[in-house]
């Protein structure tokens, strides 16, 4: 497939030759460091080698009750054209992940149906409805026919990506990318059947520059619907853009998470959708064993890791802090004391994130200091021990349940047993513990001489 020369950003390299946008050297107050979704979205992307098998049930609710609910143990069911089935076994699926055994036989069901489904970044959503899209193309027509949203240029290249690994055995199928910087000639025609890219500059291109007839859309993809529309304006677009669209127009909508605003969102864009929802997993503590240091400043606690420290190093351990400075300094002090330590914060450029996951991924270095930010979707099968250098308190000075429970979520995973441990220096931040104990109705033990026997026996 063939896709549109883009112009790339400015970027400039670091004293370590790393790139750095032009803009990323403000630094952030430590305030404003949230959790920067569409970056987060594309550094699992980035750092997902394979589908993650989630033990989650899947929950169908479809538009017509009485229709038969179909779905499918193997790509051959579908039916679908071999070029396309080279495509998706040349990709390494060998059979449906959970999502698409529900997902795919609605998504290429005649006459075709609305979906709304809920998938979590690795279920193998983007490879389902791309293979809708490959679908519904008609080859020889050269006009766009699939029309496919991203919240970002980055993650519209990411989905570019699989299209063109996917129709590689397709070479009549051609792919456009509507993203910033791809400049076209006014008055021009669009001959790709694909057009991938974000709600701006696509709008433009339905309605200002005519390059697309939206009429002529078969299937409109919006893709990451709750990293959409936390930007300004993306909502907006989107709805403008679904407007334009033949009211036979396929739609299909996906969101890794389902909170009011995302919903209504979905239910303006989709019309009599079919809908799958992830039943929410129970994340379980009870393989994990929780402990807690006292200690009465920073330094003591560095002190308390350092003892602790013998025993963990056997195992991969990450590191939490609340925020960048605090991470910088305790990666900068464990390196002065001779340990192999990688450090990932909120600052680096998501490749520079993913490329630093991957030595850890890799084992090269045992030990991941990180703030919050890295606190969701990492699964590294190795970790077994993960420190709360800080506690996770949310804005308010509170205890952050849910935070906690995803940092030490990236232990005790796939069955295994793990380790918790909590680092106290003060009386408000014990407060904080006990409420969390309360919380998940857990006791944590404080941590003797004792216990780093039992340490090392659960991390060996």
């Amino acid at each position: 497939l063939s896709s549109l020369h883009l112009k790339e950003e400015k970027t400039k390299p670091d004293a370590n030759g790393a790139v750095v946008k032009a803009d990323d050297n403000v630094e952030k107050t430590e305030d404003e460091e949230k959790e920067d979704r569409a970056a987060q979205s594309l550094l699992n992307k980035l750092i997902r080698s394979n589908l993650v098998d989630t033990t989650n049930q899947v929950e169908v609710l479809q538009r017509d009750p009485t229709s038969p609910l179909y779905s499918v143990k193997s790509f051959e069911e579908l039916r679908l054209k071999p070029q396309l089935l080279q495509g998706v076994y040349a990709m390494g699926f060998n059979r449906p992940s959970k999502i698409q055994e529900n997902a795919l036989p609605m998504m290429l069901a005649e006459p075709p149906q609305n979906l709304i489904a809920q998938s979590q970044s690795g279920t193998g959503k983007t490879a389902a409805f791309v293979l809708a899209m490959l679908s519904r193309v008609e080859p020889g027509n050269k006009y766009p026919q699939c029309l496919c949203l991203s919240p970002t240029y980055e993650l519209a290249l990411q989905t570019g990506k699989v299209i063109e690994q996917m129709g590689k055995f397709y070479p009549e199928l051609k792919l456009a990318y509507a993203v910033r910087g791809n400049k076209l000639e006014r008055g021009q025609k669009i001959s790709e059947q694909i057009v991938i890219g974000t709600p701006g500059t696509v709008l433009d291109w339905c309605s200002k520059l005519k390059f697309i007839d939206p009429k002529k859309i078969k299937v409109f993809v919006l893709d990451e619907a709750d990293v959409m529309i936390a930007t300004q304006g993306h909502q907006d677009q989107s709805i403008r853009i679904q407007r334009m669209l033949p009211r036979d127009c396929q739609m299909l909508l996906f969101s890794a998470t389902f909170e009011d605003s995302v919903w209504k969102f979905a239910q303006k864009v989709v019309p009599d959708p079919n809908i799958i929802k992830l039943k929410r997993e129970e994340e379980t503590l009870d393989t994990i064993k929780q402990y807690y240091v006292l200690c009465n400043n920073r330094d003591e606690k560095f002190q308390a890791l350092c003892n602790i420290y013998g025993a963990i190093t056997i195992a991969q351990a990450m590191i939490f802090c609340h925020t960048r400075k605090t991470a910088g300094w305790l990666a900068a002090e464990l390196s002065k004391e001779g340990h192999q330590v990688a450090l990932l914060s909120g600052e680096m450029m998501v490749e520079q994130r993913a490329a630093v996951i991957e030595r850890f991924r890799e084992g090269k270095e045992k030990v991941l200091v990180t703030t919050n930010v890295c606190a969701r979707g990492i699964d590294v099968e190795q970790v077994s021990v993960v420190i709360n250098f800080d506690l996770p308190v949310d804005k308010d000075g509170n205890p952050d349940n849910e935070t906690y429970l995803h940092r030490i979520g990236r232990t005790g995973r796939f069955g295994k047993r793990g380790l918790a441990i909590n680092m106290v220096d003060s009386k408000h931040s014990m407060n904080i513990l006990n409420r969390i104990q309360e919380h998940f109705n857990k006791k944590i033990n404080k941590l003797d001489t004792d216990d780093l026997d039992e340490i090392e026996k659960i991390t060996n």
